[in-house]
């Protein structure tokens, strides 16, 4: 991402839940940026306010001072979640990754694009523009561009205004259902829709193997809890899961080993239902075969969920069912 920046010539477009300014000592993303608006490269910057709150006021004047436009994301309850990285309209990255020092050492997935598939991406970052209020002219006309013809490669996001094939629920509910042969997750955080349990329910009972991946101890640590009783719950279902021995913030969906998604999207209800997030899906083989090996390596470094022996809890059991009538996460 450091070296993308760099190499920008024309502009840098820029949309992160959690941006802020404590990897200075290796990486100095906010002198960066200051020095690349003084040479006249158009940076602009969307971080959301809640992810990225702990970014002080005084860097933030610094970045307006060079010429950068900074704007918060800030919708209520809603966040911008997603790790988008816009260069030159012409390279992008998205994934899972943000700009922060502790999550340094964690594993995580970032893909770069290049070529025509930067475009759907360029025009989901001009509605989230537009959403913040922002007003330059040559970032707005991004989202009237039409879509072009289907590819092996595409952006969904969660926007009401994306076609039904490329939003993200629906993607997502279409794969599943679709899938013959094989479903493989990764996730830090285990806390799917119903619809999203039903369908991978579904998906055991007719003979798909589903496997997902999760950090055995994540980064915040009520979630351990939530993450053990589903992966309870939903093993009784016949999905398979692996508990990783590190933190892994990655997103990825892997379909039949024919069809991979990376993107910013936890395994949760708010991610599908109120954050605004985005990924890609891909078909290559080749890019299809390295996410499957990753994945596979991952598997073997990892510990096997029911080879622990770890069965629900009676007092588990009744505290499942007293947040099944208050909360939809369960």
């Amino acid at each position: 991402m450091f070296k993308a920046m760099s190499s920008a010539r024309k502009s840098i477009y820029i949309e992160m839940y959690i941006f802020l300014d404590d990897t200075q000592k290796t990486h100095d993303f906010l002198k960066l940026l200051e020095g690349k608006a003084r040479v006249g490269v158009e940076v602009v910057i969307i971080a959301d306010a809640y992810g990225s709150s702990s970014l002080a006021p005084e860097a933030i004047d610094e970045l307006r001072a060079a010429g950068v436009e900074f704007i918060y994301f800030s919708h209520w309850f809603r966040r911008t979640h997603r790790k988008i990285l816009i260069i030159d309209n012409t390279v992008a990255l998205i994934g899972g990754v943000n700009i922060e020092e502790k999550t340094r050492n964690w594993r995580d997935m970032q893909i770069e694009l290049r070529g025509r598939i930067v475009g759907p991406l360029l025009k989901s970052f001009a509605y989230a523009y537009e959403m913040v209020g922002g007003k330059k002219e040559s970032i707005l006309k991004y989202s009237r561009l039409p879509l072009v013809q289907k590819m092996k490669s595409w952006v969904i996001d969660n926007f009401s205004v994306t076609g039904a094939g490329y939003h993200l629920n629906e993607y997502y509910k279409k794969k599943i259902i679709g899938a013959k042969k094989s479903i493989q997750m990764v996730t830090p955080y285990l806390l799917p829709p119903r619809w999203m349990i039903a369908l991978l329910d579904d998906a055991c009972r007719r003979g798909v193997k589903v496997e997902i991946l999760i950090p055995d101890d994540t980064d915040v640590k009520p979630l351990n809890k939530v993450n053990y009783l589903n992966s309870c719950r939903m093993s009784a279902y016949g999905v398979k899961f692996y508990l990783l021995p590190v933190m892994n913030h990655a997103k990825i969906m892997l379909i039949d080993g024919s069809e991979g998604v990376i993107g910013s999207q936890n395994m949760d209800f708010f991610s599908f239902n109120w954050n605004i997030e985005a990924g890609i899906f891909f078909q290559q083989k080749q890019l299809v075969a390295a996410l499957e090996k990753i994945i596979e390596q991952w598997k073997k470094e990892s510990v096997v969920f029911e080879a622990l022996g770890r069965k629900i809890r009676w007092r588990d059991r009744i505290m499942i069912a007293v947040l099944k009538i208050f909360y939809p996460i369960f």
